[in-house]
């Protein structure tokens, strides 16, 4: 026997579904809105003064120049490019022990150093060499992933020496609003140690996090929120559901043919 709904059945079941979508798919502003606890023309002043420090596998570019160019060139080692003759500088590789294998001076630690104290450190180093040598140090493969749910996850690299995680966030295109804004973990290689520091965008204090500043290969990784799971969790089970009606259907059928 078929069974029809009536009018009033149909609007109460139609009412029931509006409630239930109201509650579950909106969020709160607590759950949403960045630094929320920040006043009116409130002012932070800042004070940090972070530079990027080199750790093991780095890729750096070093290029030593000075009046004598004759003396320089040992300091400046190049390669040929197989598609030009353009010669191309080599770059340097910081190995496990902190070390880079500089032409002349042999190994250098660069493990733990700033660009800045890397030039002095090889101006000290070259000056036996060269007169008053002008030093240009640069990170290669400063390079950030940003992974969960924001809009455009990936692998970004940082043309500066520098970019703090709400610049990286936004390289990613912000995040989706089923992103997790009060649990963003940032995973960071501290000499050789993985550390996982958790950052609340919704609180201000993000700026004081010694994580506000990346620094290369750290890893950002937006948790999604109850919704999103909750959302996943049903698409899977509707699924199965549907699946399993489609072989019993099928069975059914499969049945009644061969009855008849």
């Amino acid at each position: 026997m078929i069974y029809f709904l009536n009018k009033r059945q149909i609007r109460f079941a139609l009412y029931f579904c509006s409630i239930f979508l109201i509650f579950t798919s909106c969020g709160s502003r607590q759950d949403i809105v960045y630094f929320q606890n920040a006043k009116d023309f409130e002012t932070i002043v800042d004070t940090d003064t972070f530079t990027p420090k080199f750790k093991v596998n780095d890729i750096v570019s070093i290029y030593v120049s000075t009046f004598d160019l004759e003396a320089v060139k040992p300091f400046n080692l190049s390669r040929g490019s197989e598609a030009s003759a353009i010669p191309v500088p080599i770059d340097y590789l910081v190995d496990n022990d902190g070390n880079i294998d500089y032409p002349v001076l042999g190994k250098i630690k660069l493990l733990g150093l700033t660009v800045e104290e890397s030039k002095e450190l090889l101006k000290e180093k070259l000056s036996e060499y060269l007169k008053d040598p002008i030093i240009n140090i640069r990170i290669l493969n400063f390079r950030v992933s940003i992974l969960g749910e924001v809009r455009v996850p990936g692998r970004y690299s940082i043309s500066g020496e520098r970019i703090t995680l709400l610049e990286a966030i936004a390289l990613a295109g912000d995040l989706t609003i089923k992103g997790k804004r009060d649990n963003i973990t940032v995973i960071r290689d501290f000499q050789g140690t993985k550390t996982y520091t958790k950052v609340d965008l919704t609180n201000k204090e993000l700026f004081n996090s010694p994580v506000y500043y990346l620094t290369q290969n750290d890893i950002v990784y937006v948790e999604p929120n109850k919704s999103a799971i909750s959302t996943s969790t049903l698409d899977s089970r509707t699924t199965t559901a549907i699946s399993i009606a489609s072989i019993l259907i099928t069975s059914t059928i499969i049945l009644v043919t061969q009855l008849n």
